[in-house]
């Protein structure tokens, strides 16, 4: 036992003995029974050393004073029911004379508690205001929207922080107008946060409602916006419930919190018969997706992953993520090129993966739409016919390829490339359907490469504007861990053949994310300015998704359905492989016809030249 726990321990013994004799000395009005001394005596030798035993087996003396709370007052109330049992024992089993008063039943336990109890939270408080005293009216004054648990946890760490004094809370809860919470008022509803913001000189606003509504989270970014205020938010209520809350962890709202996507759930079993124990190779395992699915992917154990990847960082990035957070797992990276079969049939062949995600693709549309349509096509629909014959001869068990909406109805060269691709891996399974073959098609995630958003925020940075290239045009949008997990449960429910269509919820202006952006970065539009550039090559208005139940069906998972695509037939391998041999390489008028020849649905929106291409302005890395 350290010197600070026998310290403690001591103490216990003490208060143990002065709570009994205290008990004698109330029950007889203040006074010193002097009939009773030898009852007293004799009753301490028997209660101290259960005392003391009880108060071990409780695990008081793991504790730290400092932090004693409601865990601490448990174990007191079993030392305590202990020494009460231990008294019971001694006035029944010893019968001492005089006997012990039964009023002592109550008078014993209830002095204990107190001085135990009490002497530990007395020091608590002594030590907190020795500690974090000289705090108290420092900091930037902010105001905590929320009276709940999640607010009190904030407000008590917020007493030890030299940043930040809590100066009132808002919430729509009017019973709790007027009360306090950690010795802060709650001063009134939400709506009034402009008015009492200007009233207590307050700049800063956090959100401490963890499952607040979408429209709840808007409805504070609005109000907000209006007196100028800066909104910050607290972590995800799973974070708050394991106690991981603190100051440290508050943080802007991000546009993420703006955008009403809800928590993915997936179903855990299938999954870990996809993956547990498995070879999993992930194609373009540094991209946003492909990274992020490596991670998920190591949560369900699988025997190893390998991570193919052209770019040399990305994959630098990506196998340092692995070596610090997961050390054990068995990671092969590897450079490689999805277009080289070689260099793919020597990785099939010495790492037999079994199940294979393939999302390695040229993605960005108005760039592979002039001067680079045919690298687009040897890289979509040739990487994928590569990557798909070399996991068909080793017979790996599962492919899963990672498509797009803008393979629906495309306007565009990777549109068509990617929908070309679908229909190649439907061709091969219905050739050999010895590996299931499978396909996720959905929208833009929010903060990939090359997305709207950090385009968004390094022109906010730079004091705008902020470009958009139409003010009716729309995006689905999702997270991408959820895109990813999505993913996951697609490709473990499939049974060969099938286009799966994420649930991507409503679709989102590009306008208003832009406003909302400015809003959230403390600006006005008047400051922020938004400029419309015109559609760019092969740009739509409006994604689409196939989600509707006419065509798809649905299947287990509400965010999952199935597209009712046309069949494929088998003869479309060879024709596509007959033209993607040709040794030249054609003109993008060339590569828009050839595409058109097997996707009939492929309507190219304008005739894309370099100068229209110059005309998306600031735009050119927008999805």
């Amino acid at each position: 036992m350290s010197r600070k726990s026998l310290l403690v321990f001591l103490f216990d013994l003490g208060v143990a003995a002065l709570a009994w004799s205290g008990a004698f000395w109330l029950r007889f009005n203040f006074s010193w029974p002097d009939e009773y001394a030898q009852t007293i005596f004799v009753g301490l030798a028997v209660i101290l050393p259960v005392h003391a035993l009880m108060c071990w087996i409780a695990g008081l003396y793991r504790g730290l004073w400092i932090f004693a709370s409601l865990p601490d007052m448990k174990r007191v109330l079993k030392a305590v029911a202990g020494s009460l049992a231990a008294m019971v024992a001694y006035a029944m089993l010893f019968h001492p004379l005089p006997a012990v008063p039964r009023s002592l039943i109550v008078l014993y336990p209830l002095l204990l508690t107190v001085f135990m109890g009490g002497g530990r939270i007395a020091y608590r408080m002594w030590k907190e205001h020795r500690m974090f005293g000289a705090l108290v009216g420092q900091g930037k004054p902010v105001i905590v929207i929320g009276a709940g648990r999640a607010a009190a946890m904030l407000v008590r760490d917020m007493e030890r922080s030299p940043d930040w004094r809590v100066v009132g809370l808002l919430d729509d809860s009017a019973g709790k107008w007027g009360r306090e919470l950690g010795g802060h008022r709650v001063v009134g509803a939400i709506a009034s946060l402009p008015e009492i913001a200007g009233d207590l000189k307050a700049r800063h606003v956090i959100l401490s409602i963890p499952s607040a509504s979408v429209e709840l989270r808007r409805r504070v970014a609005d109000l907000c916006a209006q007196a100028n205020l800066q909104l910050l938010t607290v972590p995800a209520l799973e974070d708050i419930m394991s106690g991981s809350i603190s100051v440290n962890s508050i943080r802007k709202v991000g546009i993420e919190d703006l955008l009403g996507r809800e928590t993915v759930c997936i179903d855990t079993a299938n999954v870990i018969g996809l993956l547990s124990d498995k070879t999993v190779l992930i194609t373009g395992a540094g991209g946003s997706i492909g990274s992020e699915l490596c991670r998920q992917i190591a949560h369900f154990a699988p025997a190893r992953l390998i991570l193919l990847e052209q770019s040399e960082f990305a994959l630098y990035t990506i196998d340092q993520w692995f070596a610090q957070y997961q050390p054990v797992l068995e990671v092969v990276t590897l450079a490689a090129d999805v277009k080289d079969a070689t260099r793919l049939d020597e990785i099939f062949e010495t790492y037999a993966p079994q199940v294979v995600f393939h999302a390695a693709a040229y993605k960005h549309v108005p760039l592979m739409e002039v001067r680079n349509a045919w690298q687009a096509v040897r890289n979509n629909v040739l990487g994928t016919l590569t990557v798909a014959r070399c996991a068909q001869k080793h017979q790996a068990q599962r492919f899963v390829l990672i498509s797009t909406d803008k393979a629906v109805n495309p306007t565009n060269v990777m549109g068509a490339t990617k929908r070309l691709s679908e229909m190649l891996c439907q061709a091969l399974y219905a050739a050999q359907p010895t590996t299931l073959f499978e396909t996720v098609r959905f929208g833009n995630v929010l903060g990939s490469n090359g997305s709207v958003i950090p385009k968004f925020e390094e022109q906010i940075a730079c004091g705008g504007p902020i470009t958009v290239t139409h003010p009716e045009i729309t995006r689905y949008f999702m997270s991408i861990p959820e895109a990813a997990l999505l993913v996951l449960q697609a490709g473990a429910m499939g049974e060969g053949g099938e286009i799966f269509v994420l649930d991507m919820g409503e679709p989102v202006k590009i306008v208003d994310l832009a406003r909302n952006m400015i809003r959230l970065s403390g600006f006005t539009e008047d400051e922020i300015r938004i400029e419309f550039t015109g559609l760019r090559p092969g740009e739509k208005l409006y994604e689409e998704l196939l989600a509707d139940a006419e065509r798809t069906r649905a299947t287990p998972h509400p965010k999952l359905r199935i597209a009712c695509s046309r069949p494929v037939a088998v003869d479309l391998i060879n024709e596509v492989e007959a033209w993607l041999d040709q040794g030249a390489s054609p003109a993008d008028e060339q590569v828009r016809a050839g595409l058109r020849r097997w996707v009939p649905e492929y309507e190219p929106m304008q005739q894309a030249t370099p100068a229209s291409l110059a005309a998306g302005g600031f735009l050119r890395s927008v999805q």
